[in-house]
């Protein structure tokens, strides 16, 4: 188990942690807590590390001069979910880590799991390097130590008086680790390399007159005198302007000899005193003074550090985590190893690739280059071309025209012993990059691209994907300025939603309210709800998210493009392999390889394994509107038409064989469905619920009126059973006006009754009887005894509702009539079920639990356990207890469906019974 604290708190286990040797990596799985008191309490203990922390420190860490009164309880609850934690990341050890050690608690840890202790021992060894002499080891023990900071201390953590010291003790060490590693580069003769990384230093750094010192004697030493001396004038004014205050003596020494031209100066001999670096005479007068500079980086004098970057964007915002992960990529990379940051387009891979070179200037002090690899979409550059791009921005004469190795021979030069990084954008193809790349150590290429280079050995990939909800709306408001989200902060969510949280739809969001200051967050909402003109809306001057996605779109094969268009049907959200293959007509091999295209093309994204082990995939929304739009421009309506048919029929399909594994009966038709149909048939319901409503949908809308009923049919049992009424309604009023548009009167009767089931368990009474007096008038009319003897049973109980239980057995008997067939069976139940409801008004309880035995025997027989269930909880509730007089009582009247049932006068007996006796028998 490793602890991860400079930067934001990390935990990994040991198994699937990507770590180096000093630890400086995070983990791949991390078990770093969320709630914020907990990483408080973590926090503490693990920068006093094997140290016993007190009761009262923790709390006065947690809430400071407001501690609640249950303060002692409350942390010894977070130690206790602590300890599950770490025994989660080490299931061996992890629970005797955090041990109770009056009068507090104590972490126990090896020096090499945290990365806070492994930088202090990198640190120590480092300083007694450069007391040593030992200029190289001095160089590369601090450079480790400081690469294993990714950010400020436990910067994801609030800080009280504990880590609030721990903090300012840590920084400084780092600062003092950066000091001593310049001071030995110094020594070593890399003046010329440190120049870019020391100009960043001493603006971050205005007060510490150490890193201005190390800048003026690079800039000397490299025949920049001039630039020296402004350099002391600038840091001159910052300290009497802030605090009143000359430079120290040190730095006025130095000064007095750049201003004299002090050749003694330019040799690496000097000392250090005071932690400014102060150089002395050439024979080493001084304190510790050496003689020579190291050969390890030989002087080129004819290259100057270069930086061909894009200004850093000022309102870049979020990816704190994925910017730190590249970051830290970037500066452990080892000889011949790159990274690549992929993703869908508009998703700000160049965005986060130029932050990320930015943030790590110090790490590449030779140069940072940028090279766009298709400046122009379509025509992407070659390498021949590209690798003369890049030695020119590197200042590397270049005649042409040159052969290619002679090019790359010449790149190779340029990058050899030098800390040169390369950004790569919109990279297309393994060939392409495969020349640029460096193979020494030191310099890298930070390689941006939809496709992951998978091809090229070394490439560690991050993927790049939309912004989270608040990360999108922080970045909103960072364009558009507060205004607009400040004062409808509901519309200004609505909008990043609408824009699927893609870096470039909310950018152009935002523009569009600063360039038309008479629109309001809510009126930009309102154009962007219609898919229709979405793609439209988000487009400004030469910002187009259309014309963006498009790029991928048109560099995708024939037989891509057309699977886009295709899959374009499906409904959004994740969808399954088998209904990727029928939208496309093809076996799902075909169609895995396929559809695997569009994903390694950013065009379709790939879900994990889900609870039911089916792969899964989806569309980004504004992806799936393109495909849509696309659909209707470049698809013939008879091809759209015939992919509908078979999407709408595979979800018929397995929707039948769900709906018979949870209501056994004999279903016709291919088994050609995912095993998790029949399986798992509850939680493929739950999970395909969304999409069903959605092949409903298209269903109708292309005028598939037999798919519309039987799609429907198989989704009523579990609409019914999981009180899913508003799809309930959506989809048997579709599939109502199918049966109409085909003629099909028996499921016009069909889909009514069901329709009156729904009206009847909403309380719309009135509603309920018209439904059911038109299911049993259509019924009648088509001779369906089925269906017209349910439609009775509906109005059965609604007059039970009424208390009128003459009316109520009136209809009964009729229904019981019709449903006698042992077809229909299912119908019979429900008759029965009636009719014992009946019996418990009219005669009471013991007439009740006979004819409730007989809808148990009846759904034993039928294998339907949700109507066994029913029969058994109804007979349990018959032999409780009555209840007290006057008092109401649950009555379940249908399965899942209570009503209160006030106590009434018992009625008179039932009409005729014996015939109802017989119709029962």
């Amino acid at each position: 188990m490793r602890f991860w604290i400079l930067g934001p708190m990390e935990i990994g286990g040991d198994d699937g942690t990507e770590a180096g040797p000093d630890g400086a990596a995070t983990p791949a799985v991390s078990y770093t807590p969320r709630a914020a008191k907990l990483r408080v309490v973590l926090a503490a203990l693990l920068v006093r590390a094997n140290e016993v922390v007190s009761v009262e420190s923790l709390i006065d860490e947690l809430w400071q001069d407001n501690p609640p009164r249950t303060a002692t309880t409350t942390l010894q609850v977070y130690v206790s979910q602590l300890r599950k934690l770490l025994h989660s990341a080490d299931p061996e050890h992890g629970r005797d880590t955090l041990l109770t050690r009056p009068p507090g608690y104590l972490l126990r840890l090896e020096p090499d799991r945290l990365d806070m202790t492994t930088f202090e021992e990198l640190h120590a060894r480092g300083r007694k390097a450069l007391e040593a002499e030992d200029y190289g080891s001095a160089a590369e023990l601090q450079q480790r130590a400081i690469a294993l900071w990714r950010g400020p201390l436990l910067s994801d953590t609030p800080h009280g008086p504990l880590l609030g010291g721990a903090a300012v003790r840590l920084t400084e060490a780092r600062m003092t680790a950066l000091d001593q590693r310049i001071r030995a580069d110094l020594q070593l003769g890399r003046h010329r390399g440190l120049i870019a990384e020391l100009q960043s230093l001493a603006s971050d750094h205005p007060l510490r007159e150490e890193f201005h010192a190390h800048l003026m004697v690079a800039l000397y030493r490299t025949g920049r005198q001039a630039e020296a001396l402004r350099t002391f004038g600038r840091v001159r004014r910052t300290l009497v302007d802030e605090l009143a205050i000359e430079p120290g003596p040190r730095l006025q020494r130095l000064h007095r000899r750049i201003l004299a031209g002090d050749a003694a100066l330019l040799s690496s001999g000097g000392n250090s005193n005071g932690g400014v670096v102060l150089i002395g005479t050439a024979t080493g007068t001084g304190s510790g003074a050496v003689d020579g500079p190291a050969q390890s980086l030989p002087e080129r004098p004819a290259f100057q550090a270069v930086t061909s970057l894009p200004a850093a964007d000022g309102a870049f915002t979020g990816r704190d985590g994925v910017l730190a992960e590249v970051e830290r990529l970037l500066r452990d990379a080892p000889a011949g190893t790159s990274v690549a940051i992929t993703g869908k387009s508009g998703v700000g891979k160049t965005a986060l690739a130029v932050e990320a070179a930015h943030r790590s200037a110090d790490a590449f002090p030779d140069g940072r280059i940028f090279l766009d690899l298709e400046p122009d979409p379509g025509r992407p550059l070659g390498a021949a071309d590209a690798m003369t791009r890049l030695l020119r921005r590197a200042g590397t004469q270049v005649t042409l025209p040159a052969e290619a190795q002679d090019l790359q021979d010449a790149l190779r030069d340029l990058l050899t012993d030098r800390r040169i990084l390369l950004v790569l954008d919109n990279a297309t193809s393994e060939a392409q990059l495969r020349p640029l790349l460096p193979a020494t150590a030191g310099s890298t290429a930070l390689i941006t691209g939809r496709r992951l280079p998978a091809g090229l050995g070394g490439v560690r990939p991050v993927v790049l994907d939309a912004l989270d909800p608040e990360e999108s709306l922080r970045l909103f408001d960072a364009l558009a300025g507060p205004g607009p989200a400040a004062a409808e902060p509901a519309a200004a969510a609505e909008i990043v939603e609408l824009c699927g949280h893609l870096p470039l739809a909310v950018h152009i969001a935002a523009a569009q309210l600063r360039a038309r200051p008479h629109w309001t967050a809510g009126s930009l909402a309102a154009r962007l709800r219609d898919e229709r003109s979405r793609l439209t809306e988000l487009q400004l001057g030469d910002l187009d998210v259309r014309g963006t996605l498009m790029v991928a779109y048109l560099d995708s094969s024939p037989a891509a493009q057309r699977a886009f268009r295709l899959l374009g049907l499906l409904p959004a959200g994740p969808f399954g392999l088998w209904a990727a293959a029928a939208a496309l007509g093809l076996e799902e091999g075909e169609a895995g390889r396929i559809v695997e295209n569009l994903v390694d093309g950013r065009l379709l994204e790939a879900s994990v394994h889900d609870g039911l082990r089916q792969g899964r995939y989806h569309f980004h929304e504004l992806l799936r509107i393109l495909a849509t739009e696309l659909l209707a421009t470049e698809e013939t309506p008879e091809s759209a038409r015939a992919a509908t048919e078979r999407m709408c029929e595979a979800y018929t399909q397995a929707a039948e064989r769900a709906d018979a594994a949870l209501t056994p009966r004999p279903v016709t038709g291919p088994v050609a469905v995912p095993g998790p149909v029949t399986d798992h048939p509850q939680e493929w319901f739950a999970r395909e619920h969304p999409a069903l409503v959605h092949a409903v949908r298209a269903a109708h809308t292309a005028g598939l009126w037999s798919a519309v009923l039987r799609l429907v049919d198989a989704m009523t049992g579990y609409l019914e059973a999981h009180a899913s009424w508003a799809d309930w309604r959506t989809t048997h009023t579709f599939a109502l006006d199918a049966a109409r548009h085909s003629g099909d009167r028996v499921g016009e009767a069909r889909m009514l009754r069901s329709l009156g089931d729904l009206a009847w368990q909403n309380r719309r009474l009135a509603e309920a009887a018209d439904l059911y007096t038109q299911a049993r008038d259509t019924a009648e009319l088509c001779d369906d005894p089925y269906e017209y003897g349910r439609a009775l049973v509906g109005l059965a109980d609604l007059h039970l509702d009424n208390g009128d239980t003459s009316a109520a057995a009136a209809l009964l008997e009729p229904a019981l009539a019709a449903l006698a067939a042992p077809a229909r069976a299912r119908g019979r139940y429900d008759a029965l079920r009636a009719l014992a409801l009946l019996a418990l008004e009219a005669e009471g309880p013991e007439a009740a639990q006979a004819r409730f035995t007989q809808c148990l025997d009846l759904a034993t027989a039928l294998k339907d356990r949700r109507l066994e269930a029913y029969a058994r909880r109804a007979l349990r509730a018959l032999r409780d207890p009555a209840p007290a007089a006057g008092k109401p009582t649950d009555l379940e009247v249908r399965p899942g469906i209570w009503r209160l049932r006030a106590p009434a006068p018992r009625r008179s007996p039932l009409p005729a019974p014996g015939r109802l006796a017989a119709l029962t028998a």
